[in-house]
């Protein structure tokens, strides 16, 4: 068998066999096979594109690139989520902690920010001393011991992945849906889940902008995990506004522990409720969605869901004493109101643009390895549909650099759209895909 054949066949548009796939993978993931290699292949896979089979072969053969782990040696049944990214996407922290309260197990490996779109290992480092490089031997203690753990991803787990991930960023072939259906079921496959929930988004601020390619990919991730023997679906969310109010690390990791609470935006719960809903019904736990969003509710109410978060922060090593007093948790030095010049209604309120600009004032990164500043970020006042008065406060710049306050300012003006008339409100969810 040789690599060059594997890439002309795909080339040509010829479906290619499990055993040119995992030979094709094993070998770049080895060296055997060279970058320039990979890169054709890629691209003709954007190109051409891959069956379902095809890519839950491909999504294996990179989930068995490297360690795989076995959860159920620990836990009888555990759920994981992920999400496509997206701006002031915080659930995990609140969602994983509400399944875990309700006895189900949920093992989170979760990544950094890179661009607009957060990263939760981020918003979670705003508490000192917490700890995002367990061990695999830590990780399934820690989920046997509490049933909660959220880390970042072993580098032992689908290698294949990540070097086939840096190549795509570089060789124009990002955007092929096999390919990033694979690199995330591939990650979810080897972290041992039996059951996961995935959070597509379409929108303005989504990697998939729009509906007919959230629901495309989203039908892929959930055939690869059905082909591989995995309870899965993905649930359709909209990301053209900014989930919640908070935008920022710190701003973030506040909002989802209030949600914990009983507190927040209405979108910001409805969207934990349902997720934790799905993730419940999926390993168990509860009968229909109705039953496991009672459950969702009932541990937030009686304080378990707040309290299985203490769990989780103290035994990753973090000051859970920022947990239960919020106001320790890092300030910035700059609070600037952006307001509305005119009456109306809301039509827009752009997430790429609120991401980018909480990016520029330091809460994200433009390229990997740049530092964070945990303090800053944007509050979103307002959502479409709102009604407003002129002078009425849209944002709140949270800044520790008072030079980039006009232009940020500037940017969040621009960022929102006032009518003269009424618009109807955005849905938090368009579908599920799966069962």
């Amino acid at each position: 068998m040789r690599a060059v054949d594997i890439i002309a066949r795909k080339r040509d548009g010829d479906g290619l066999t499990e055993d040119e796939i995992k030979f094709f993978i094993e070998g770049y993931t080895k060296g055997d096979i060279p970058d320039y290699q990979a890169s054709a292949w890629a691209m003709a896979v954007l190109l051409k594109g891959m069956t379902a089979q095809e890519t839950t072969y491909l999504t294996l053969a990179m989930a068995n690139s490297g360690d795989t782990l076995d959860l159920s040696k620990v836990v009888p049944i555990a759920v994981d989520k992920h999400s496509t990214g997206g701006v002031g996407d915080k659930t995990t922290i609140s969602v994983a902690p509400i399944v875990a309260a309700c006895g189900l197990a949920v093992g989170k490996m979760s990544g950094r920010g890179l661009g607009f779109s957060g990263g939760t290992l981020d918003k979670m480092e705003s508490i000192p001393g917490y700890h995002t490089n367990l061990s695999t031997e830590e990780f399934l203690k820690q989920l046997g011991d509490i049933g909660i753990v959220l880390t970042g991803q072993s580098v032992d787990l689908a290698p294949a992945d990540g070097k086939l991930y840096a190549l795509r960023d570089v060789t124009g072939t990002v955007q092929s849906i096999p390919l990033i259906a694979s690199s995330v079921m591939s990650k979810k496959i080897a972290a041992g889940a039996q059951a996961i929930v995935l959070d597509v988004k379409s929108g303005l601020g989504a990697f998939m902008q729009t509906l007919d390619e959230a629901k495309e990919l989203a039908e892929v991730m959930v055939s690869i995990g059905k082909l591989s023997g995995r309870r899965v679906i993905a649930v359709l969310s909209n990301m053209d506004q900014p989930l919640g109010s908070a935008v920022g690390n710190a701003l973030e990791l506040k909002e989802a522990v209030l949600a914990l609470k009983g507190q927040g935006p209405d979108d910001y719960i409805e969207h934990c409720l349902s997720l934790a809903a799905y993730m419940l019904v999926l390993g168990g736990k509860a009968g229909n969605l109705a039953a496991g969003e009672e459950m969702a509710k009932t541990v937030i109410e009686n304080g378990r869901a707040f309290e299985m978060l203490r769990k989780l922060v103290i035994a990753q090593e973090g000051d859970v004493s920022y947990i239960d007093d919020l106001s320790k948790l890092p300030k910035a030095a700059f609070i600037e109101a952006v307001t509305a010049d005119r009456p109306g209604w809301i039509s827009v309120v752009n997430a790429r643009d609120v991401g980018e600009t909480s990016v520029t004032l330091g809460a994200g990164r433009a390229k990997k390895g740049d530092t964070i500043d945990p303090a800053v970020g944007i509050m979103v006042k307002v959502k479409v549909g709102d009604q407003v008065e002129r002078g009425q406060r849209l944002f709140e710049i949270h800044a520790n650099d008072q030079s980039l306050l006009e232009g940020v300012k500037n940017r969040l003006l621009q960022a929102v759209r006032i009518l003269p008339e009424p618009v109807s409100s955005l849905p938090v969810f368009y579908g599920v895909i799966g069962e």
